[in-house]
């Protein structure tokens, strides 16, 4: 008899795996935090010591008040950059920036010049601070530029501050930089969201001068919570679908998974705790607020989230913790997974962005204790509404991705369907604009009895929060829950600054009409909100959208129901979007076409990797597995029947192991068939193709595979459990 013991071996060396280093810092040092945060910015802080008063003061207009950098500048600081960085072991400086990938991408160049005589010195001008010139023939730019075009350009972004990275024997120095084409086409995810805070930010002072109330800035700010699957890398290694497509393609559903519930918030293993400890501790010495952390639904799933911040150094925060999640899992014998549906039957992994947008002192989404009353507020939440209802196709597309196709509707998420969350008390104040087109009170939370003496009264909120709901309101902000874990945060955030922008500009513009036609402030407004409200309540929704009947109830009131990024992703450069974003200088049709091309043509990839992938397993992997458990009992079927030995379980058995070989070999040739059918040349036709025949293919393979992984022995099995996985720690 043939065993493997690949199983076996790699649950022994998981079990018995320890860290051979710790975390370096002194757990026991009361100002750990404070002495540990932004140790490795180049921020505020360390600007204002290294630099001339007035070239920080000019800095400083940039970075907090959105003024044109001052090129002069540029010199000083590059040098008081380059000082502090080679005071803390920094060799080399990058341009760290945000292709269309959705990761990040850095060329690392030395701080080392030799000069004629062979002496070496250090340097770094304005001119290398200000500008880089990366190869752009390799990043995908959705026909912006050909492949032999190679030249790009990346731009320093003063508004994010340079920082410190430490590799096992290495420190450099990043600039966040943007990135574009020579024709000055954005490759990046950085110049889109940079504009959209800027066209969000001049059309909300408008509208608050309108109010009588000046500001200097309003900046969108995000709040990203990260939920990640981890998994010992012992297991990560044997399973080849893991490793090239971040999912298990095959996997017969546990004795044990979810069902008991005991794992969300349950106390965080050692093992674990010593890793997120270890990336918050970078975090902090990168700027980086981190908050929270805990376990999330599914057992091995984690989430790790910050405080909100300005939308674009949040962005950037946002991809400095999904590399700090992968790079120290390894360091404890796990592998994270941030693809947003690792095993099938158990909850995914999104990423809920928290949004908002306001002045240097004001949330201009806070509802304060009387949102009735509240004009600003009311105003712009209207805005914010009235964006979601016009412009749910692209919200929905700007999520859109193979991974994610798999969470969305699927019980553990929001739907594919767009609707907006208000609570109790809003919708009742919303109620009232909508009859009167004004509100005169609004629900007040009180306090909480719990019944018990020694237990304080809480302060009782006066709405309920919904966890079903893709965009909800949740007291001082909206939270986007639509998002895939493995997104970047960027493009999302551009789409709701943008939509959000242009509700704000046309409400203000009606506004400022009638109030220039003689009608009072207070009137104009009350009748302008009544109308919106009206006109948009068909997308709010406070119910349960995890339920059928939503899906009936939506498709009613005439909202979008698109199920796959194959249905969603041509939404994105309709041409309403295309004159939205060209409107507001945020993205011109030609880049917004690159971003569709390059999102479709991410999705074919995606899958084909994942189908080509589950061919070679089922052939190399699964079939040899059930042929050897064939052959054995047919020996011992033979040899009991040469005995006069009744076997009727062994001949039954493998009957059934024959059958299920046929099942699978035909529906192999299926996918194979699929596979090498490719589905035209349009990148839009191979991706519908994918999606048509390709995934049920998958699907078929995958059905007979983990039934048959219900009959074969263990010791044959090649592939890692999820009970393995699951729940080995």
């Amino acid at each position: 008899m043939i065993t493997t013991r690949t199983r076996f071996d790699s649950l022994v060396a998981a079990k018995t795996w320890s860290p051979r280093d710790r975390p370096e810092n002194d757990q026991n040092d009361p100002l750990l935090l404070e002495r540990t945060f932004g140790r490795q910015v180049f921020g505020l802080r360390q600007m204002r010591s290294a630099l001339e008063s007035d070239v920080f003061k000019q800095l400083l207009s940039t970075i907090e008040h959105g003024e044109p950098l001052d090129p002069s500048i540029a010199d000083q600081v590059a040098e008081a950059m380059k000082e502090w960085a080679l005071a803390r072991g920094a060799t080399h400086y990058t341009h760290w920036f945000q292709p269309l990938t959705g990761s990040t991408a850095e060329k690392h160049d030395s701080f080392l010049k030799v000069r004629k005589d062979g002496r070496a010195m250090t340097e770094f001008g304005g001119k290398e601070l200000v500008q880089g010139e990366p190869d752009a023939s390799s990043f995908p730019s959705g026909g912006l530029r050909a492949t032999f075009e190679a030249r790009g350009y990346t731009a320093w972004d003063p508004t994010s501050p340079a920082f410190l990275l430490e590799g096992e024997a290495s420190t450099y120095l990043c600039i966040p930089t943007a990135f574009s084409s020579w024709a000055g086409d954005s490759l990046d995810k950085k110049i889109p969201l940079l504009r959209s805070i800027n066209a969000l930010d001049r059309v909300a002072r408008r509208a608050l001068s309108l109010f009588g109330r000046k500001a200097t800035r309003v900046a969108a700010s995000l709040g990203p919570e990260q939920e990640f699957f981890l998994i010992d890398q012992e297991f990560y290694y044997r399973r080849p679908d893991v490793m090239t497509s971040g999912r298990t393609l095959f996997g017969a559903k546990p004795p044990r998974g979810q069902e008991l519930d005991d794992h969300y918030f349950g106390a965080i293993h050692d093992r674990v705790l010593a890793f997120m400890q270890t990336v918050e501790i970078e975090m902090y010495r990168l700027g980086v607020p981190l908050k929270t952390r805990h376990n999330e639904v599914a057992p091995h799933q984690y989430e790790m989230a910050p405080v909100y911040e300005n939308a674009n150094l949040a962005s950037d925060h946002q991809q400095l913790l999904m590399w700090s999640l992968q790079k120290n899992a390894r360091k404890y014998g796990f592998v994270c997974l941030l693809h947003e549906k690792p095993f099938a039957g158990l909850n995914g992994s999104g990423k809920h962005l928290n949004w908002s947008f306001g002045t240097d002192d004001h949330n201009l989404l806070d509802p304060g204790d009387t949102p009735h009353d509240n004009e600003t507020f009311l105003f712009f939440c209207t805005a914010v509404v009235r964006a979601v209802e016009r412009h749910q196709d692209v919200l929905r597309a700007c999520i859109a991705s193979a991974g994610n196709d798999h969470r969305l509707g699927a019980n553990e998420a929001p739907p594919s369907i767009i609707s907006v969350f208000l609570g109790d008390q809003l919708q009742d104040v919303f109620d009232q604009l909508e009859e009167t087109g004004s509100a005169s009170a609004s629900s007040q939370g009180g306090l909480l009895g719990l019944g018990v003496d020694v237990l304080p009264d809480l302060p009782k909120h006066a709405g309920d929060r919904n966890r079903t709901s893709p965009f909800a309101f949740t007291g001082n902000k909206f939270e986007f829950r639509a998002l895939g874990s493995s997104i970047s945060v960027s493009f999302p955030a551009t789409v709701l600054n943008t939509i959000v922008a242009e509700s704000i500009d046309e409400m203000t513009t009606e506004l400022e009409e009638a109030v220039d036609g003689g009608a009072k402030l207070d009137d104009a407004l009350r009748k302008l909100l009544a109308n919106e409200v009206r006109a948009f309540k068909r997308i709010v929704f406070n119910g349960d959208n995890y339920s059928a009947d939503w899906v009936v109830e939506a498709e009613r009131r005439g909202l979008l129901n698109l199920r796959t990024s194959v249905d969603a992703l041509p939404e994105m450069a309709s041409p309403k979007n295309q004159r939205l974003f060209e409107k507001y200088g945020v993205l011109s049709p030609r880049e917004l076409e690159s971003r569709l091309e390059v999102r479709t043509e991410q999705y074919f990839i995606k899958v084909n990797i994942e189908a080509e992938t589950a061919a070679s397993m089922a052939r190399t992997m699964i079939l040899p597995a059930a042929v050897r458990y064939l052959n054995d009992l047919v020996s011992i079927a033979n040899g009991a029947s040469r005995a006069d030995v009744r076997c009727r379980g062994v001949v039954s058995t493998a009957r059934r192991v024959s059958g299920l070989l046929d099942e699978l070999t035909s529906a192999l040739d299926e996918l194979d068939a699929q596979n090498a059918e490719l589905g035209g040349t349009e990148m839009s036709s191979k991706a519908r193709h994918m999606r048509d025949n390709v995934i049920p293919a998958m699907d078929a393979v995958r059905d007979v595979v983990d039934r048959m992984e219900a009959v074969v022995p263990d010791d044959l099995w090649p592939l890692p459990s999820y009970r393995d996985m699951l729940f080995v720690k």
